[in-house]
């Protein structure tokens, strides 16, 4: 046995990871891993807002425009279709913004109940164009309006929970999908 203990060599550990080797001499200074982490927040932010903007801009595009809307006697506050289009996508900017500040929170993840208020939100205004403008179906159009309503009600609630700010920039959309309603309303009667 003491022949074999002899013939035993001592096991040679594994150079650390953190220090510097050939191949990886190079580390980052705080400064470059706060820009990296910038631009990682920056894509997200074009990717948060871009996205449902694209869709509604395609939306509006596609079944935006309407003649019979245009043809109508309309009161004097009923807006314009350029202003419907324009303020469906400031509503849809805010709420890419106000929802990329919750992802960037964590707020989806802690809440998933608010990413479903917010995905709604998106399908039922992504609705609202073709149904109301292009079919001329009211009825159909004044319960999307509410129930838009209702998830953006939700999606404030829940943002706020997360994240005051992004619940302040919900409230613009909340008095557009209002305003929106009510026109809806008095689409039926005209």
């Amino acid at each position: 046995m003491a022949s074999h203990s002899q013939d035993l060599k001592q096991r040679i550990k594994d150079a650390p990871a953190d220090t510097p080797t050939p191949d990886n001499n190079y580390t980052k200074t705080k400064r470059e891993k706060r820009t990296d982490m910038a631009k990682r927040g920056l894509r997200s932010l074009s990717i948060a807002v871009a996205l449902p903007l694209a869709l509604i801009l395609f939306d509006i595009y596609y079944f935006g425009s309407s003649r019979s809307y245009v043809a109508l006697k309309k009161p004097f506050w009923f807006p314009p279709l350029w202003v419907i289009h324009t303020a469906c996508m400031a509503s849809s900017f805010l709420m890419g913004l106000s929802s990329w500040l919750v992802w960037a929170e964590g707020g989806f993840h802690k809440n998933p109940t608010a990413l479903s208020f917010c995905l709604g939100e998106l399908l039922l205004s992504l609705a609202w164009h073709p149904i109301v403008l292009h079919l001329g179906a009211n009825w159909v159009g004044l319960i999307l309006c509410l129930a838009m309503f209702g998830a953006l009600a939700g999606c404030c609630q829940a943002f706020r929970e997360v994240n005051p700010i992004a619940s302040d920039l919900v409230k613009p959309c909340l008095a557009w999908t209002a305003f929106l309603a009510i026109v809806n309303l008095k689409l039926l009667f005209l």
